[in-house]
């Protein structure tokens, strides 16, 4: 398995995958909780991927003209 850390798509990608699996009805409790448990560690992950990528816009803006609105980023 690679080191790399997964694109914010990727992490999303497997987040619907997961959903769709847990949807089956078919599904044992033991492979539900498995992909309960992945699916909680994706999305901690993916929100993780998200802050670093907020941060870095805002850097990259107040580096650009020493200013930032965070009004310009909520909307």
């Amino acid at each position: 398995m690679s080191d790399a850390k997964p694109s914010f798509g990727a992490e999303l990608e497997r987040l619907e995958a997961i959903v769709r699996e847990l949807e089956n009805s078919d599904i044992d409790l033991d492979r539900a909780l498995e992909l309960f448990e992945e699916g909680v560690g994706r999305l901690k992950g993916a929100r993780k991927l998200l802050r670093e990528s907020e941060l870095t816009v805002k850097r990259v803006l107040e580096e650009s003209d020493g200013a930032i609105s965070t009004d310009d980023l909520d909307g």
